[in-house]
């Protein structure tokens, strides 16, 4: 089915108005860059989706509703772990919001991909609150979610640097040891990263989150050292 909005590169710029659905065989319309949605040529109905910036649109927010038959529940799983993963907060039953930036574009767009699977549909709405307290208790929501996500990092930064202490005690100098560490941190960096790109508005613990971090690194380093001189026995 031809979608009969689609502009040239198949590409709708600026604000548009979209219902993505999924029904089995239909392709859900996927979310591209900044201020654009990418036509996919399913079924697409109207409702409202914009794309913005982190800096012009940060009182924005995109709310989603989420559709997704109970069975089987490998596909309501799969949603919800993404939209958890683009740091959307639930509002209520099958309702999210999330910070209307670019960040969350493609986790937003594999959401919307993974309802259509289970032949479900999300629905992308705009919105802000209408007032200042409205808008406030949406930033406090999100927020506290992401001071509990850099919580849960800073807490495996303290497992990795336990377990540099554990080999250094046990006097385990192997390069097979020190491989897995360095894929521990490296999953480390990983993880912060995406952390701090849905962290819009800064929760307190991301200072100490980069601290803990660079101090695994740091104890990397050292790690390094002392396997690098036991094996050629400097």
């Amino acid at each position: 089915m031809a979608c009969p909005d689609r502009q040239a590169g198949g590409w709708l710029a600026g604000e548009s108005r979209w219902r993505i659905r999924g029904r089995g065989h239909e392709r859900a319309a996927c979310l591209g860059g900044a201020g654009r949605v990418q036509c996919a040529c399913g079924v697409v109905t109207y409702v409202t989706f914009g794309g913005v910036t982190e800096k012009s649109h940060t009182g924005r927010w995109l709310v989603l509703v989420v559709r997704v038959p109970a069975e089987p529940s490998r596909h309501r799983v799969a949603v919800w772990r993404e939209l958890r993963r683009a740091g959307a907060v639930p509002l209520g039953q099958g309702c999210w919001a999330v910070p209307d930036v670019p960040a969350v574009a493609d986790r937003i767009a594999r959401a919307v991909e993974l309802a259509g699977r289970g032949a479900g549909e999300v629905m992308v709405l705009q919105a802000a609150g209408r007032g200042h307290a409205d808008a406030a208790r949406l930033e406090q929501l999100f927020t506290e979610a992401r001071q509990a996500d850099w919580a849960e990092f800073v807490a495996d930064c303290g497992k990795f640097s336990a377990e540099i202490d554990a080999e250094i005690g046990k006097t385990k100098f192997t390069l097979a040891e020190l491989e897995e560490e360095e894929q521990s941190l490296d999953r480390l960096r990983r993880w912060h990263r995406e952390l701090a790109a849905r962290d819009v508005f800064g929760a307190p613990g991301a200072a100490e989150a980069a601290q803990q971090l660079k101090g695994c690194a740091e104890r990397l380093a050292e790690y390094t050292d002392l396997v690098f001189r036991a094996i050629h026995q400097m």
